[in-house]
């Protein structure tokens, strides 16, 4: 009867440790089960934003792609030599923006690469898809580097704003002082043409009884001697500073009057209005032909 007890006994005690064992097998099995399901999920997540990533890059080469046909365009229709300095600097811009991108996608890409490599989850489509996009940004390169010739083939100058793309964390800062600078040369350039053209288009004219214009040295007579306007010796100070461009009538305010200074026949004609006689210079062109200063003698 002990006997029979105490085997009674020791099976239950192997028994017993038999199902501790199992249990604690099956519990650490369950736990790698989920440590190596959170391992997945994470590595599943840090897959899927690289997807998110490389899509997104995928759509900003592509409208970058779409902006450099827009300016290919543009200057397939235009004759850039007979286009004007703005629109020419306008293209400029356009294209150096253009470079400034396709760097910052350079270095985005490179990085996503990157990235893949060192997840372990760089598949061969993923492979393929950053090899497109490499060949794509390649070829973006190649033609802003076309439309860069152009538009240095047509005068424009762009070779220090495109040494800046190459630093790309300055480069913005630097680009925009630059195109401030341009900007002032071109408006001081302007002004400088504007000033050249009003000084080129500079006339006088002096309105005045004999006396008075040879008190001033302005004309020359003498007893049976014909009235000569002196040339070069003027009292400028007493002339009327005026523009061809918009100087066709001048009112003489005297019932005789005559011009004394040399301008062509049918440049001018001098008419009656209201009992006084006005100068109306019918072709400018021809009128200052000879001299920008015109003698008028009235009464």
């Amino acid at each position: 009867m002990r006997k029979i007890v105490l085997i009674s006994l020791a099976f239950f005690a192997i028994s017993s440790l038999s199902v501790s064992c199992s249990k604690g097998a099956e519990e650490k099995k369950v736990n790698t089960d989920s440590i190596e399901n959170v391992g997945l999920k994470s590595e599943l997540a840090s897959v899927t934003a690289e997807k998110d990533t490389l899509n997104a890059l995928m759509n900003d080469i592509a409208d970058g792609m779409n902006q450099i046909i827009d300016i290919q365009d543009v200057m397939s229709v235009s004759n850039l030599g007979a286009e004007t300095a703005d629109k020419k600097n306008m293209l400029r811009d356009q294209v150096v923006a253009i470079q400034v991108m396709v760097k910052e996608r350079e270095r985005r890409l490179a990085e996503l690469e990157k990235r893949l490599t060192e997840s372990g989850a760089y598949s061969d489509d993923l492979k393929k898809q950053v090899t497109t996009l490499k060949k794509q940004l390649e070829n973006q390169k190649n033609i802003i580097n076309k439309l860069t010739s152009e538009l240095q083939a047509a005068h424009v100058e762009i070779g220090k704003l495109n040494t800046r793309v190459e630093n790309l964390e300055t480069e913005n800062t630097q680009v925009k002082a630059d195109l401030n600078v341009e900007k002032q040369n071109v408006a001081e350039e302007k002004e400088r043409n504007t000033n050249l053209t009003n000084t080129m288009n500079e006339c006088f004219y002096v309105i005045g009884s004999k006396k008075e214009l040879k008190e001033q040295k302005i004309i020359e007579t003498g007893f049976l001697r014909k009235t000569k306007v002196m040339e070069g010796d003027y009292t400028k100070s007493y002339f009327t500073k005026a523009d061809k461009r918009t100087l066709t009538q001048i009112e003489l305010h005297n019932k005789k009057a005559e011009v004394m200074s040399k301008h062509p026949q049918g440049s001018h004609v001098i008419e009656e209005v209201g009992g006084q006689k006005v100068l109306r210079i019918t072709n400018p062109a021809r009128f200052w032909e000879l001299s920008n200063y015109l003698v008028v003698k009235v009464g």
